[in-house]
C-alpha cells in the first residue's frame, strides 16, 4: 500500500526531502500560487500552521503555475512574497505541475486516492487542499474555495 512517506519531493532550496521523515504528522498539501483570487488563503493555512504545528501538524505548499498563469516568478520571488505579504512560515517546495504529463507523481497519487467533484482525478484550480493523516494515508480533498479555517475541526479530528 502506497502512503505520502514512499515520495520525496524538492523543497524551494533544491533540496530533497523524503516525505517518510513527515510520517506520525497530519499533513495539509495544498497547490499554491501568488496571483489567484485564493492567494489571501495563504493567510488561512498559516494561521492553521500556527495553530497546530505544536501538535504533530505541518502545512505543504506546492506553487503551481498550471491554471492562469498565476505563479510567474521563480522559488526566490514567491518565497518573498509569500513571507512579506503573509507572514508565511510553512515549507514551500518547488514549483511543479499537478496535471498532465508533467504532474508531480505525489499529486498524481493524492489525486487517485481522494477524487474530486463527480469522481474527476484533474485538479481544477489553485488552492486544492489534500489533508493527510499520521500514517501517510489521504483522508480528504478540498476544494479551493474551502477555506483552511473551515478545515481546521477535521484537522483537530486527527491530531
Amino acid at each position: 500500500m502506497t502512503t505520502i512517506a514512499d515520495f520525496t519531493v524538492t523543497t524551494n532550496r533544491g533540496e530533497a526531502l523524503n516525505l517518510g521523515e513527515k510520517k506520525g504528522n497530519v499533513l495539509l498539501v495544498v497547490n499554491t500560487a501568488s496571483k489567484c483570487g485564493f492567494t489571501p488563503q495563504y493567510d488561512g493555512l498559516e494561521a492553521v500552521y500556527q495553530k497546530y504545528k505544536d501538535r504533530g501538524f505541518e502545512v505543504l505548499g506546492f506553487p503551481c503555475n498550471q491554471f492562469g498563469n498565476q505563479e510567474p516568478g521563480n522559488a526566490d520571488e514567491i518565497e518573498q512574497f509569500c513571507k512579506l505579504n503573509y507572514g508565511v512560515t510553512f515549507p514551500l517546495m518547488e514549483k511543479i505541475d499537478v496535471n498532465g504529463d508533467s504532474a508531480s507523481p505525489l499529486f498524481d497519487w493524492m489525486k487517485d486516492e481522494a477524487k474530486g467533484l463527480f469522481g474527476s482525478t484533474s485538479i481544477k484550480w489553485n488552492f486544492t487542499k489534500f489533508l493527510i493523516d499520521r500514517d501517510g494515508n489521504v483522508v480528504r480533498r478540498y476544494a479551493p474555495n474551502d477555506r483552511p479555517e473551515r478545515i481546521a475541526r477535521d484537522i483537530e479530528k486527527l491530531l
